[in-house]
C-alpha cells in the first residue's frame, strides 16, 4: 500500500502542517510523493493547473512535494455560503448547492469522484499522503463519511492519529478518539503524533509510555511548538496580530462571516511595517490608514451583514478623514452600486444597494471565473500576479479607470477618481513584492519595505522536514508508506 492517511482528534490538530512536512521529506529524498484530501470544507481557496479550485492547504502541501496543484488532490470542496448549506465542487468545478441534508444523500456519488481521484494519483506516485478532515470521531458523521475513516477503510490504508498537546488534554483526546473507533478502524491506527509540545521531553514520557502500554499503540515522535510559521491557513484566520517592529502603516481588514481566502493578507500580516488587524463581529472600526473589504461566499449577505454592524459609516467617515479603501473581489463588488443575484446562485434571488464608492453593478452567474492572471498596476506599473475565484460579472463607468492592466490586455478593478477607493477580483495581489510595495505606498507608507512570503514559506517547509528527520520514527514512516520492505 503507498496511501497513508493522517487523522486528527480535533480540528486545528496539525493535520495539514503534518502532511505538508511529511510531503517535502520525502520530496528530499527523492519519493515521487503527492498530497491529497478526500473532503475539504473551506472558503479559503486555489486556482488549479487544470483549471479548477481546491482547498488551499493541498495547493501548499503540493508546493512542498514540488508540483503544480491539481483537481485530483482535493476532488471534493464544500464552501459554506449559510449556516446551514454550502456550494459543493466536485473535481474542481461547482455543481450547485446543497443543504446538509441533501449533500448527506449525495456522498455515495462523492465517494466515488474521490476514488476516481485517489486511483489516478495512486497510479501515477510513489505515495499518496492522505490528510482527513475535523475529527474520525464525529459519531454522528460516521454514516458514509468520505473524510476519514469511511474512506480509509474504502482504500484499506493505515491511519496515523495526530493530537495537539498545547490545547491540554491530549491523551484523553487521543484515547478518546480512539475508543470511539470501530473495532477495524482501531486497528488500523498505525500511531500516535503528538504535536505543538513546549518543555523538557522527559516530563512527557511517563505519559507516552501509559499511552503505548493503554492502547498498545505506538507514538511515532513529539513534534515541537512551532513559532512564526509562514504557511497558509487551511480555513481558520490567524489571528496573530504579528505587529513589525517599526509599524507604520495601520490595516484593517473586516471580518465577514463568509469572507474567503482570507491568506490574501499573509504578506501584511508578516509585513515588518505594518499593524494587520482583522475586525470581528461587534467590534467597532479602528483608525486605520487601509480598509479592506475581503473576498467573500456571500457577497449580499455580508454586505447586510457590514451594514448592520455600522462599518459602511465608519468607513464613509474613515473616507472622509482621508483614509484609502481596497475591495477584493466579493468586497470589489460591494464597492459598487448594486449586487444582482437573480438566479438565488448565495442565497434568496434579489438585489441589494452596494456602498456606491464605485460606478459599476454585479450581476451574479453560475459560471465562474478561475484563472491565473498577471500584469501591472495601472498607476505604478509595479508588476503584481494571482488568481481569480468569483461568479459575478461587473460593468460600469468605473472599469474605465481600471487598477490592473492585465498581460492579456484586458483590465481589472477600478481606482476612483480621487485615488482614495480601489477594487480588484485579483487574490493574492500583495504576494508580489513590487506590487506590495506600491499598493502600501498608495494607503500611505511613504517607503515599503519589500516582504520575500515565497521564501519565507519556502524555509518552513524545509524547517518542518527537518523537525520530521529530527523528531519522528522516520524508520516507521518510510515502512507505512511503502516504501521498505
Amino acid at each position: 500500500m503507498n496511501t497513508l492517511m493522517i487523522q486528527g482528534t480535533t480540528s486545528d490538530a496539525g493535520k495539514s502542517t503534518l502532511v505538508t512536512a511529511l510531503c517535502r521529506w520525502l520530496a528530499r529524498r527523492g519519493v515521487r510523493v503527492v498530497p491529497f484530501k478526500p473532503q475539504n470544507m473551506a472558503l479559503n481557496a486555489a486556482v488549479t493547473a487544470d483549471g479548477g479550485e481546491i482547498g488551499r492547504a493541498q495547493a501548499v502541501q503540493a508546493a512542498a512535494a514540488g508540483l503544480a496543484p491539481h483537481t485530483d488532490m482535493n476532488p471534493v470542496l464544500l464552501k459554506p455560503n449559510t449556516d446551514i448549506g454550502a456550494q459543493v465542487i466536485i473535481h474542481g468545478h461547482a455543481i450547485g448547492n446543497m443543504n446538509a441534508v441533501d449533500y448527506h444523500a449525495y456522498k455515495p456519488q462523492a465517494m466515488q469522484a474521490v476514488l476516481q481521484s485517489h486511483r489516478r494519483l495512486v497510479e501515477a506516485y510513489q505515495v499518496v499522503l492522505v490528510e482527513g478532515a475535523g475529527s474520525p470521531a464525529e459519531i454522528n458523521l460516521r454514516q458514509g463519511d468520505i473524510a476519514n475513516m469511511g474512506f480509509a477503510e474504502a482504500v484499506d490504508c493505515p491511519v496515523i492519529l495526530i493530537a495537539d498537546i498545547d490545547r491540554g488534554g491530549v491523551f484523553a483526546h487521543l484515547v478518546g478518539t480512539l475508543e470511539l473507533l470501530s473495532p477495524s478502524e482501531q486497528a488500523r491506527v498505525a500511531g500516535f503524533v503528538i504535536n505543538r509540545f513546549r518543555g523538557d521531553i522527559a516530563l512527557l514520557q511517563p505519559g507516552l509510555d501509559w499511552l503505548e502500554q493503554r492502547t498498545g499503540k505506538p507514538v511515532l515522535g513529539v513534534l515541537p511548538y512551532l513559532q512564526q510559521l509562514h504557511l497558509e491557513a487551511e480555513d481558520a484566520i490567524d489571528l496573530r496580530q504579528s505587529i513589525g517592529v517599526d509599524p507604520l502603516l495601520r490595516v484593517v481588514v473586516l471580518g465577514l462571516p463568509r469572507i474567503s481566502n482570507h491568506t490574501d493578507f499573509d504578506p501584511l500580516r508578516w509585513h515588518p511595517q505594518v499593524d494587520l488587524q482583522f475586525v470581528r463581529p461587534g467590534q467597532p472600526l479602528p483608525a486605520a490608514d487601509l480598509i479592506i473589504l475581503p473576498g467573500s461566499k456571500n457577497s449580499r449577505a455580508d454586505l447586510q451583514f457590514l451594514r448592520d454592524q455600522q462599518w459602511d459609516t465608519a468607513i464613509f467617515r474613515h473616507l472622509r478623514y482621508g483614509g484609502k479603501v481596497l475591495g477584493i473581489c466579493g468586497g470589489f463588488q460591494m464597492l459598487g452600486l448594486r449586487i444582482d443575484d437573480p438566479q438565488g446562485l448565495e442565497g434568496p434571488p434579489g438585489s441589494l444597494a452596494g456602498l456606491e464608492l464605485l460606478e459599476l453593478e454585479t450581476r451574479l452567474r453560475a459560471d465562474k471565473e478561475l484563472s491565473h492572471s498577471e500584469g501591472v498596476l495601472a498607476w505604478d506599473d509595479a508588476r503584481v500576479r494571482g488568481y481569480q475565484i468569483h461568479a459575478g460579472s461587473s460593468s460600469g463607468a468605473a472599469l474605465a479607470r481600471p487598477l490592473i492592466h492585465l498581460a492579456d490586455g484586458q483590465t481589472d478593478g477600478a481606482l476612483s477618481i480621487d485615488g482614495q477607493v480601489a477594487g480588484t477580483y485579483l487574490h493574492g495581489l500583495f504576494e508580489t513584492q513590487q506590487a506590495c510595495a506600491a499598493l502600501l505606498r498608495w494607503a500611505g507608507l511613504d517607503s515599503a519595505d519589500t516582504l520575500d512570503l515565497a521564501a519565507l514559506r519556502e524555509a518552513d517547509m524545509e524547517r518542518l522536514a527537518d523537525q520530521v528527520m529530527a523528531c519522528l520514527d522516520t524508520d516507521k514512516l518510510l515502512q507505512l508508506c511503502g516504501l521498505t520492505n
